[in-house]
């Protein structure tokens, strides 16, 4: 039976990825050596790093003066590179969810930080409208996607502070114009790669005008001076991510890719509205096209564990909401065909015949 992965990550992949991926972990670049055992400083690997950076600035058309650099450590480790790294005294977040709330709570431990809005107040079903950053903040961190509670940032903001951004699920998803943004970051795991490697986008002027000593390892200048080689990087989860940058020129790139998400989106979202049986749980304006959540009308409630084993034996994977939200996630990322969405679209359709 096919399989329709619908997991937030770590989630589908492109198959042409795995399928590069796997023949490099047999017989890495005609070496006779799996990917694996190979040195990371062999010209083969160091080929691939090369490519990686390169297709990195291409897709998303960087402009010059930026970096690009792979980490270990996941963004969760970039909640406290950020302000160790950018805060002399004072930054400015906003408060959109789980992952952005706990950017904040690390950002504290550097200096004072200003939550210039939060949605909280009605479980982060809405982004914040109308809020004011600081002028004086060092800079203003957004997290573009809601993986958990299902919103989305998708404009890039004007500030007048550095802007920097969590792009963990909705990197590569739509063009963005880097040159609004200081720094963007992301784990690979949910739009890119296999876990295990952390992409950062850095504009170099915006460093060394902190006073505090940094430790080596969480400096950034040195994973910009050593390009991403100061210690063994992550190399399947590079490579893995590689042959997804690859593939995505292959399709169009990123402007291509956000019409295909839009249109998967909307047959699910448009599904969600007529069917009696499902709501959606977030402001319609606000709504993400990345993870799409929804939940039982109350009246149907006692019927979700039964939906979600039909999805099962339809072949739909990956569809339990998260345990602090429960109900539903959909999460549609760019290796997502459209075809998944269907079949999660006609599951719907057939539960409703059943018990509407």
């Amino acid at each position: 039976m096919k399989k329709h992965n619908f997991y937030a990550g770590p989630s589908i992949l492109p198959q042409f990825t795995l399928d590069e991926t796997i023949k490099a972990i047999e017989n890495f670049a005609g070496t006779g050596l799996s990917l694996m055992e190979i040195s990371h400083r062999s010209k083969e690997f160091v080929a691939v790093m090369d490519e990686a950076v390169a297709l990195f600035k291409e897709l998303l058309s960087i402009p010059e003066g930026y970096s690009v650099i792979f980490l270990g450590g996941g963004a969760s480790l970039q909640f406290a590179m950020v302000p160790f790294n950018l805060m002399r005294s004072k930054a400015a977040y906003l408060n959109t969810g789980e992952w952005a709330s706990k950017a904040l709570k690390e950002a504290r431990f550097f200096g004072e930080v200003v939550e210039v809005a939060s949605s909280k107040d009605k479980m982060f079903s809405y982004i914040p409208k109308g809020w004011t950053v600081p002028e004086d903040a060092d800079y203003f961190h957004i997290t573009t996607n809601n993986t958990i509670y299902g919103t989305e940032i998708r404009q890039d903001f004007d500030c007048k502070v550095p802007l920097v951004a969590d792009m963990s699920s909705d990197i590569f998803s739509r063009p963005i114009d880097v040159s609004k943004y200081a720094l963007i970051y992301g784990g690979a795991q949910k739009n890119l790669a296999p876990a295990g490697v952390t992409f950062v986008i850095i504009r170099n002027d915006i460093l060394g005008k902190v006073e505090r000593p940094i430790p080596t390892m969480l400096k950034y200048q040195t994973h910009i001076d050593k390009e991403s080689m100061f210690n063994t990087p992550p190399c399947v989860p590079v490579f893995a991510a590689l042959q997804t940058l690859k593939w995505l020129k292959s399709k169009g790139g990123v402007a291509e890719m956000e019409k295909i998400n839009i249109k998967k989106a909307a047959l699910l979202y448009d599904e969600i509205d007529r069917n009696p049986l499902f709501k959606g749980t977030v402001a319609t304006e606000d709504r993400s096209l990345m993870n799409i959540c929804f939940v039982m009308e109350e009246k149907y409630i006692q019927f979700e564990k039964e939906f979600l084993d039909l999805a099962a034996a339809r072949g739909l994977v990956g569809l339990k909401g998260h345990r602090s939200v429960g109900g539903f996630r959909a999460s549609t990322y760019n290796a997502l065909p459209i075809e998944s969405v269907q079949a999660l679209v006609d599951a719907m359709k057939e539960f409703e015949n059943m018990k509407a």
